[in-house]
């Protein structure tokens, strides 16, 4: 039985900056102005604790992300609604 992988300190610090952004949009820097590793967020991109939001053209090697459904529970946010079930 494999046991399920759950963020570090430092992905979940990255993580948990996207829940009050708008979309959940995760900051491309950090609290004091350094662009996060890319790979911390090819990390939460691989456990789907974040996403790919869209492709920036001007910085093409800057990851545009936001939190995925999952990377929000991983941070204790609690699972949206569904009322059409």
């Amino acid at each position: 039985m494999s046991q399920k992988i759950k963020p570090n300190a430092k992905q979940l610090a990255w993580l948990k900056r996207g829940l009050n952004q708008a979309g959940g949009k995760l900051p491309l820097f950090d609290e004091y102005g350094q662009h996060y590793d890319s790979k911390l967020i090819k990390a939460c991109i691989d456990h789907d604790w974040a996403e790919l939001w869209f492709n920036n053209v001007l910085k093409p090697d800057w990851q545009v992300c936001k939190l995925t459904e999952e990377g929000k529970q991983e941070c204790g946010a609690q699972p949206l609604l569904d009322f059409d079930a």
